[in-house]
Formats: C-alpha cells, structure tokens, sequence
C-alpha cells in the first residue's frame, strides 16, 4: 500500500510508488531469469536450434526495451510529469503488449490524474494479465475505496490477503481498515488494524488508525493510547493533517491542555491551507 499516513491522498501516493518499486524489481527479475536459464542450458551442454537460441536472445532484449521504458516512466511519474510518463507507458506497451506492470503502472497515473473510467480499465487489464497478483488487487481495492464502492473495495484487499504469496499484508489490512472506517464499519476496521499492528507495531498510519477507530467510539482512553504511540514513533512536524487534527480532538477531549497547544502550532506551522486547520479555526471540534 511504506507510508506513515492514515488512508488518504498522501497514503495512496505512497502505496502507488511502492508498487512500482515491486514493478520494477519484477521487470528486472525476469531478465534475470531469461539470461540464468540460458547460461544453465550451455554449462550443461544441452544445445538448442538456432532458432530457440534466436527466440530467447529477442525476448531478453523485448525485456529490456519495455522495461528500460517501464523506468522512465516510473521517474516522471513520481516527478509528477503524467503526459511523459504516460508516453513510456505506451512505448513499453507496444514492445510488450502482455506487460502486466505496465497497465497497473498506468492506472496508478491515470489514478492521480483523476480520469477513473481509464484507470480502472488498466486495474482490470492487469488483473486479467497477472490474475494472481496480490499487488493489483490492493491497488484496485484503494481506488475502489476512493471511489466510494466500499465492498467491492473490501472484497479485493480480502483476496489480496487470502494470497499466501502476498509478501506486504500490511498494506491490505491498513488500507482495508481506512476503507472500513470511510464504511464506518468500526467493529471491521478495528479487526483489520489490530492484525496489522500485530505484524508492524511501530506503523504510524496503524497507530493512527485505531487512533480514530476508537475516537470515533467516544473511547477518548484508548484513543489517547494509540494518539501516544504515535507521538512516540514519529516527528510531529512529519506528521500529515489529518493526524495532526484527529491527535488535537483526542488530547483535547482528555484535557491533555499542554499537548494539545503543542499539536496546534505544528498544524497552524505545516498545514495552514489544510482544511483541518480550517475546521480549528471554526472551532468544529466535533465535526
């Protein structure tokens, strides 16, 4: 889903480059595997027609072409440059059409851009691509999310979870648990969150999570735990918005005076077109 964010803008940005960090890593695996394979063949002495040789030397170099293309546009698009980055997409398309990365790579743009019709073509290109890939059913799970179709949303990152190859869960338990609180499903969020810290219980976006999962409950107590937690694994000058806002309600709510004078000058200091500093202004404490 690699972020220290509840789910948000700012969280999806960051599961979005942590799978094109796996796109990456995939790409150069597989030419990897191609030149091994060959290099095993010869040291024992199996000899193939000039042809298969041939076959195998092209797509090794395919390979390389779309996936030379695959990180170029990785760069513009972290830079931001989505008309570039979109270009080497369809470049590394038309060396491979069958290049899985490449549509989740573009629907993670598209995504950004805002154009949801044509992002969730490529969700779904991919998947039909790569059907058993954990990632795609994560990433297609949060633009669900975003997109308000909350069960559909769910039931991706709960197959995403049921993938014993899946090598991050966290990210699907984090990202299942922010949809579930958008739901306000509590009982569900705090199920998905509790599994999460359980394997990553320095995560801040988890902290945070059931943070507002227990807030929300009116469970000021713990809510000031898991506030505390937060406080203890990160800057409070690194800390997004929203973080800032929900720590202010809770430190407020437990009359933590000192504290929470504390959080509003990093959200005022930080984050002063925020709407969250905007809800302080109003005083809207309970919004």
């Amino acid at each position: 889903m690699n972020a220290r964010v509840p789910p948000g803008l700012d969280r999806r940005r960051l599961m979005a480059l942590a799978l094109v960090a796996a796109a990456v890593a995939a790409l150069g695996a597989c030419t990897t595997t191609s030149v091994t394979r060959n290099a095993s063949a010869e040291a024992a002495g199996l000899q193939g027609s000039t042809t298969e040789l041939k076959t195998a030397s092209d797509q090794t170099t395919k390979d390389k072409r779309s996936g030379i293309r695959m990180q170029l546009a990785i760069g513009y698009y972290q830079d931001g440059n989505y008309a570039v980055a979109l270009d080497e997409i369809k470049q590394a398309i038309a060396i491979d059409p069958e290049m899985a990365d490449a549509y989740s790579v573009r629907a993670l743009i598209y995504t950004s851009m805002g154009e949801n019709i044509l992002a969730e073509e490529n969700y779904q290109r991919a998947m039909r691509l790569a059907p058993r890939n954990p990632e795609f059913n994560n990433n297609y799970g949060s633009f669900l999310c975003q997109t308000e179709r909350y069960a559909p949303a769910i039931a991706q990152f709960e197959i995403a979870l049921k993938n014993p190859m899946y090598q991050s869960p966290v990210k699907a338990l984090v990202n299942a648990g922010g949809c579930s609180i958008k739901q306000k499903n509590y009982d569900a969020a705090e199920r998905y969150l509790l599994q999460a810290v359980r394997i990553e219980p320095d995560l801040v976006q988890v902290q945070a999570g059931l943070a507002r999962v227990y807030y929300e409950r009116r469970d000021y107590v713990r809510a000031g735990v898991y506030i505390n937690r937060v406080k203890a694994v990160a800057k409070l000058d690194s800390l997004p918005a929203d973080v800032l806002w929900l720590a202010i309600r809770v430190e407020r709510k437990l009359g933590e005076k000192a504290s929470e004078t504390s959080l509003v000058t990093q959200l005022r200091r930080r984050h002063p077109g925020s709407p969250e500093f905007a809800a302080f202004q109003r005083g809207a404490f309970d919004e």
